[in-house]
């Protein structure tokens, strides 16, 4: 339904050719602003709702029992099944830090979630075999769960600057707690507007820099300057990805192209992963989240895990 409403807007009452690079871009960046608005609306509301029935000190205690990395697991397990990109899993990701979810293990989620799910499964499975796939989603599970575990390692907590309730200090509790159901109602609904006031602006910024790129960088741009055979192609292959913004279920086909040109499988699959994972729409909206400190730390880690895994695809191939 926003796609159909997207395409009435950009090209039925905007009367853009959609083969333009504009008209590309401006349909995007319809769809992907609505999307992602409601998602944040819808999410945070939905997860506030379920806080009024559960005190966030015992989800965080919750997780904090689970050992060796199982909350990690189970949130990299959850992103694997939920088809969102990687701005549209910060929602989620926000909502976890509200929840008092340990940072690691919501890093987990927001890492696996863009990187695979069924469609990409699909895909990959019926572009280059069920082997490489089974691989490509193993990979993007593992990267979820060991990069989760290092960042909430590290302790960075007090990294996220994003004001997530205004009872900063005190005891989380259902005394607190509304309890009717349409005071928790309300407090939902409350919690999600304050959360969409808070990131609504630098959501469009965004998505607006990946329309751009989306409608006015060629797929042949990629293709002149990931064709070297050196060491350095999986590192220049990730940091050509990063600025990007796109979908790994959009981003198979060209990755395909890619390899028909002779580009070794691990380094296209590091561009996508790049892409899926990291960009520069997701870095400007979660600023607003965290500290550069910790966006730098978190983007770094995950770009050398993607690095590692498009090094072994091309030992394995």
């Amino acid at each position: 339904m926003i796609q159909q409403f997207a395409n009435w807007l950009t090209y039925s009452l905007g009367n853009l050719d959609p083969a333009s690079p504009i008209g590309s871009s401006v349909n995007f960046f319809v769809y992907d602003t609505i999307k992602i608005y409601l998602l944040v609306l819808s999410v945070i509301t939905a997860i506030a709702f379920i806080r009024t029935y559960l005190p966030p000190r015992k989800i965080k205690e919750l997780f904090a029992k689970q050992k060796y990395g199982a909350g990690n697991f189970s949130a990299a397990l959850l992103g694997a099944v939920t088809p969102f990109c990687s701005c549209s899993s910060i929602p989620i990701f926000v909502g976890f830090l509200k929840a008092e979810i340990p940072l690691g293990v919501a890093f987990s989620f927001m890492i696996t979630s863009p990187l695979v799910n069924e469609v990409v499964f699909v895909l990959m499975g019926g572009t280059f075999g069920w082997k490489i796939a089974t691989l490509y989603a193993l990979s993007g599970i593992i990267l979820g769960i060991i990069t989760g575990m290092i960042m909430g390692k590290m302790k960075l907590e007090n990294e996220i600057i994003l004001k997530l309730n205004d009872r900063a200090g005190k005891d989380l509790s259902l005394e607190y707690l509304p309890k009717s159901l349409e005071d928790k109602i309300q407090y939902s609904l409350k919690e999600g507007l304050a959360t969409f006031k808070k990131l609504w602006l630098v959501i469009a910024i965004g998505v607006g820099i990946g329309a751009v790129i989306h409608g006015y960088v060629p797929a042949e741009f990629f293709k002149q300057y990931l064709n070297i055979n050196s060491l350095l192609a999986v590192p220049v292959a990730t940091l050509i990805g990063i600025p990007i913004y796109a979908s790994c279920s959009t981003l198979v086909p060209i990755v395909f192209a890619l390899t028909a040109q002779g580009i070794p499988l691990g380094t296209a699959l590091a561009f996508m992963m790049a892409i899926a994972a990291l960009s520069l729409p997701e870095a400007i909206m979660l600023k607003k989240v965290m500290t550069m400190k910790l966006l730098v730390m978190f983007f770094g880690t995950v770009a050398v895990g993607i690095m590692i895994i498009g090094y072994l695809f091309n030992f394995l191939n």
